[in-house]
C-alpha cells in the first residue's frame, strides 16, 4: 500500500494544485473589485482587461471553473480509492479514500487557496486571469448546454432566469457595499448618507423634498414699493415669488440682488421702483420630477428656484439647489438658518419634532432608519400608520420608535415626541 500510495503521490499532488487553482479564481474573480478594474484597464492593464471580460460573463465563468473543479476532485478521489481499496480489504478501503481525500481536498483545494483569494482577490484574478480564459474555451460548449438544461428544468416550475438577468443592480450594490463598511466602522454616518442621497436622486421625485405652499413667502406684487422692500428685507431668503390676486397665483420672482440694482439706480429712490419689471418670469415644474433630472435642469439653466405644479396647474410648493444639494450633503446652514430646524432634542433622551419635519431630515439629524416610502413628513408618516388623524395625547409606537402626539391645530398634526425604543413583545 506504502509503494502504491508513493507512486500516484506527484499525480494526486498535482491535481490538487490545479484545484486549488480552480477555486482561488472562482473566489477571486467574484471578489474583485469591478472599479479598480476598469481604473486598471484604462491604465492599459491587460490582465485587468481579461478580468473584466470575465466578469462581464460571470455564469460562465462559474460554469466552467465549477465543472474543472470537480473533474479534477473526482479524478483525485478515484485514484486514490482505486489504490486503497486494493491495499485494505472490505469496505474500510472505501471509507480511508474517502476520509484521506476529504481532508485533503477541504484543506489544500478549498479553504487555504479561497482564503489567499479572499485576501487578495484583484491581485490573484489578474493572475489566474490568462489560465481562466483556457478553461472557459476548453468548457464553455459544456457549461452552455448545462445552462440550457437548467434553464428548462427550472422553467418547468415557473422559474425564468434570462441569460442578461444581473444578480443585483448596480445601485444595490454600491449601497450594500456602502452599509457593510458603516457597520464595519470604515464609513462614517455623514459619508454614509452623502453617498446613499446621491444613489437616491433618481428614486425622489421633487414633491418629496420641496418647501410646501403653505410654507412659502410669497409677497403681493400690488403692495407700495416701500412695504414690499421693507417685507423682502425682513425675509430669510433671497429670492420671493410675487403674487397676484391670489397667493398661489404667482406671476414673478423677485431677487434680492435685483431690488438692490434697481434701487441704487432709481432716481426717485424706493417710491419710483417698477417692480413687475424687476422681477423675473417664474418657472413651472410638476411634481412627478425626479431629483437627479432636476438637479441637471438646474444646472442646464442656470437657474437654482422652480415652483412645483400637481397636474391640474396648481401650486404644490417650490423647490431649490440647496434643496437637492441637502439631499446629498444634509442640512446646509447659513446665518439666517438653525441647526436642524423643527428638531429639538430633549434631556430625557426624546426629541421634540414639527409635524412638518420630513422624514429624511429627522433620520440625517438622529441617525435613525425611519421609513419615507408612504410618507414626507414625520405627521404623514404617523398619520399613515395609524391611518387616522390622532388626537393630542395620543401615543403610537411603530417602527421602534414611539410617536406621541403633543399639538394639533385642525386636521394638522402641528408637533410629536418622539423616542426611539425598541418594542417588547408584551407590547406589539
Amino acid at each position: 500500500m506504502t509503494v502504491a500510495l508513493m507512486a500516484i503521490a506527484p499525480v494526486i499532488i498535482g491535481l490538487l494544485a490545479v484545484s486549488a487553482l480552480f477555486s482561488a479564481a472562482e473566489t477571486a474573480m467574484t471578489g474583485a473589485s469591478r472599479g479598480r478594474m476598469h481604473q486598471l484597464e484604462r491604465d492599459g492593464d491587460r490582465a485587468a482587461r481579461r478580468v473584466n471580460r470575465l466578469i462581464s460573463d460571470q455564469e460562465t465563468m462559474i460554469g466552467s471553473v465549477l465543472l474543472g473543479n470537480n473533474l479534477i476532485n473526482i479524478l483525485a478521489s478515484a485514484l486514490v480509492t482505486e489504490v486503497l481499496t486494493k491495499a485494505i480489504p472490505g469496505g474500510w478501503g472505501v471509507a480511508a479514500a474517502t476520509a484521506l481525500m476529504t481532508v485533503l481536498v477541504l484543506v489544500f483545494a478549498e479553504v487555504l487557496p479561497k482564503t489567499l483569494a479572499i485576501t487578495r482577490s484583484d491581485d490573484v484574478a489578474r493572475f489566474l486571469s490568462g489560465p481562466t480564459e483556457i478553461v472557459i474555451w476548453l468548457f464553455g460548449p459544456m457549461v452552455f448546454a448545462v445552462q440550457f438544461f437548467v434553464r428548462k428544468t427550472l422553467s418547468l416550475f415557473g422559474v425564468k432566469v434570462a441569460m442578461e438577468d444581473d444578480v443585483l443592480a448596480a445601485h444595490e450594490e454600491i449601497r450594500g457595499a456602502v452599509e457593510y463598511h458603516h457597520s464595519e466602522g470604515l464609513v462614517e454616518s455623514k459619508d454614509r448618507h452623502m453617498l446613499g442621497g446621491v444613489l437616491d436622486l433618481a428614486e425622489m421625485d421633487v414633491s418629496q423634498v420641496m418647501v410646501h405652499r403653505t410654507s412659502i413667502s410669497v409677497i403681493d406684487v400690488d403692495l407700495p414699493p416701500e412695504e414690499l422692500v421693507a417685507q423682502v428685507l425682513a425675509s430669510n431668503h433671497s429670492r420671493l415669488p410675487l403674487y397676484k390676486g391670489d397667493a398661489e397665483n404667482i406671476v414673478g420672482l423677485l431677487h434680492a440682488k435685483d431690488l438692490l440694482a434697481a434701487l441704487a439706480v432709481s432716481p426717485g429712490g424706493v417710491a419710483a421702483l417698477d417692480i413687475p419689471s424687476i422681477a423675473r418670469e417664474p418657472w413651472f415644474i410638476p411634481d412627478t420630477t425626479n431629483l437627479k433630472d432636476q438637479l441637471n435642469a438646474f444646472l442646464k439653466r442656470h437657474n437654482h428656484f422652480a415652483l412645483v405644479v400637481d397636474e391640474y396647474g396648481a401650486l404644490q410648493g417650490l423647490v431649490t439647489l440647496e434643496d437637492i444639494l441637502e439631499e446629498i450633503v444634509g442640512e446646509i446652514e447659513d446665518e439666517h438658518d438653525h441647526a436642524v430646524d423643527g428638531v429639538r432634542p430633549q434631556p430625557d433622551g426624546s426629541v421634540l419634532v414639527d409635524g412638518e419635519v420630513p422624514v429624511r431630515d429627522l433620520n440625517r439629524a438622529m441617525d435613525w432608519t425611519l421609513p419615507d416610502e408612504h410618507a414626507v413628513t414625520v405627521a404623514g408618516l404617523v398619520i399613515h400608520e395609524a391611518q387616522a388623524i390622532p388626537e393630542p395625547g395620543q401615543t403610537f409606537i411603530f417602527h421602534n420608535h414611539r410617536f406621541q402626539i403633543v399639538r394639533r391645530q385642525r386636521n394638522q398634526v402641528t408637533l410629536l415626541r418622539v423616542s426611539s425604543r425598541l418594542v417588547t413583545e408584551d407590547e406589539t
